[in-house]
């Protein structure tokens, strides 16, 4: 078992940390709300740190899951930044979802400390993370990544290294463009079904047996037909994603002209007052603007 600090106690976080925990990892945990790092410590019957370096001193493995590129910065960097209580040779595993930019820039920070960086975002939800079935896609070093796989098993259902340095996060962009247009997709169908006079549960009922069927159509589709938004993913959440999309669409070239007015789509959601709502409510907004 290895000693572990985890940055980060929010909805993917926190329980995270308590698969960690429950495969007998030695935790310490960090959270900028300090009042939730206690609770988990107690929970868990560990400790909580003040600071990320203090989570870190002496960590094998620090694992991180915050909010965006300064979240990220701020718990590596600085005098109370992980990266300063980590001992050479050890391996940061950052779960956030970011842009490869910071990831790159962080990989050299630790490699010259050296420290190990893999990038390691996660698809799967709340739900993924509570039951500890996430996805996880990797790229860094091939060395600290056969180091890191078995600790990230612990809330993994597949972890694969995709590349080098940014290659998870890029991964992640596609993982984001795909559900972005699968949910645009669906909110259509049900919004057609509804207008034609049709029952959309059985509409989907027989539609999700074939080639139309995704995972969001299988969990999603009766709490949008319910008018329930508050089921996962937050569209601002998603909005920061999209918008990493296409800002490394730029640099690469690619052309995601579906993903750029998905983005237009969710920004209309926040107008409506939906930020906190799940990405789902893009059919609430059909229904808004018909």
């Amino acid at each position: 078992m290895a000693k572990v600090a985890f940055l980060g106690l929010g909805v993917m976080g926190y329980p995270m940390a308590g698969h960690l925990a429950a495969a007998g990892h030695e935790v310490t945990v960090y959270n900028r709300t300090a009042a939730k790092a206690e609770a988990w410590a107690k929970e868990h019957g560990s400790t909580a740190a003040a600071t990320p370096r203090e989570a870190a001193a002496g960590a094998e493995f620090v694992m991180a899951c915050v909010g965006n590129d300064d979240d990220l910065r701020s718990v590596c960097l600085g005098d109370t930044g992980a990266f300063g209580g980590m001992g050479a040779g050890a391996i940061f595993v950052d779960h956030t979802t970011v842009s490869a930019k910071v990831t790159r820039e962080l990989n050299a920070a630790a490699a010259d400390l050296g420290l190990s960086f893999i990038d390691a975002p996660i698809s799967g939800g709340q739900a993924g993370a509570e039951n500890g079935v996430l996805s996880v896609m990797c790229g860094g070093d091939q060395a600290a990544y056969d180091k890191a796989e078995p600790v990230i098993g612990s809330y993994a259902r597949i972890c694969r290294r995709i590349g080098d340095s940014g290659a998870g996060q890029m991964t992640k962009m596609c993982n984001q463009i795909a559900i972005a247009g699968l949910v645009q997709g669906l909110s259509e169908a049900l919004h057609f079904a509804e207008k034609a006079g049709l029952d959309g549960r059985a509409v989907v009922e027989v539609i999700s047996q074939g080639a139309a069927g995704s995972w969001q159509m299988a969990n999603r589709h009766e709490t949008m037909l319910d008018d329930h938004f508050d089921h996962g993913f937050a569209v601002d959440w998603m909005r920061k994603d999209l918008g990493i999309c296409l800002d490394a669409a730029e640099e690469t070239g690619a052309s995601l002209p579906v993903t750029a007015l998905v983005d237009q789509f969710y920004k209309d959601v926040q107008k409506l007052g939906g930020g906190r709502w799940d990405t789902s409510s893009l059919f609430k907004r059909l229904k808004a603007f018909e």
